[in-house]
């Protein structure tokens, strides 16, 4: 329902409205980016729009329309397979790569859920997360998987020397190389905090 009226293409804002949350004080709107990635498709969308055009996208705008049948159709004609939960997996992947560049609050605000709800069902762990953890980060996903989509574990060397981390006091070959012994590394006695 975006309308040309709530493009301010000035401030590159749009306004989203939401009646599925308009019940709610202070959630019957918010104000989202005009994102690089959008701007051009938007500008398109102007430059071809008929004079007096009210709303961006003027097609399907019936509610009786399917529009995850549409997006199965077009997904099956470039020869992909449909992910499963197709527009919730969208929006996921979006949350993700915006938690990646702003604060969590600012991400919330702009896709109109709350920080619980993005945690709980948006954001996601990545192999970019896995390649970035182990400095690994000139390795994509597919680079460091085997064909099946596992992850390639290899162990080092003998002439290769593990990764040292700040911080860590051992090395990962110390780590995978040292035995605990039998009476573990707990302290002997429970610690007892004397405020309580």
């Amino acid at each position: 329902m975006l309308r040309w009226a709530d493009v301010d293409w000035e401030r590159g804002r749009l306004l989203i409205r939401s009646p599925k949350t308009e019940h709610h004080e202070g959630k019957d709107s918010r104000l989202v980016p005009i994102f690089p990635e959008l701007c051009s498709h938007l500008e398109l969308a102007w430059d071809h729009a008929p004079e007096g055009a009210e709303f961006v996208i003027a097609r399907r705008r019936d509610s009786g329309i399917n529009l995850r049948t549409q997006l199965l159709r077009i997904i099956a004609k470039a020869g992909l397979t449909a992910w499963p939960k197709l527009f919730q997996n969208l929006r996921a992947t979006r949350e993700t790569e915006l938690a990646e560049t702003f604060p969590l609050h600012v991400v919330v605000a702009w896709l109109g859920n709350s920080q619980l709800v993005a945690a709980k069902h948006y954001l996601q762990v990545t192999d970019e997360h896995f390649a970035k953890a182990t400095h690994n980060q000139t390795h994509s996903g597919a680079e460091i998987s085997e064909p099946d989509g596992k992850p390639v574990i290899r162990p080092l060397r003998d002439n290769e020397k593990a990764p040292e981390f700040p911080g860590l006091s051992v090395t990962c070959r110390d780590m995978h190389t040292s035995t605990v012994a039998e009476a573990g590394i707990e302290p002997a006695r429970p610690f007892r905090n004397p405020g309580f």
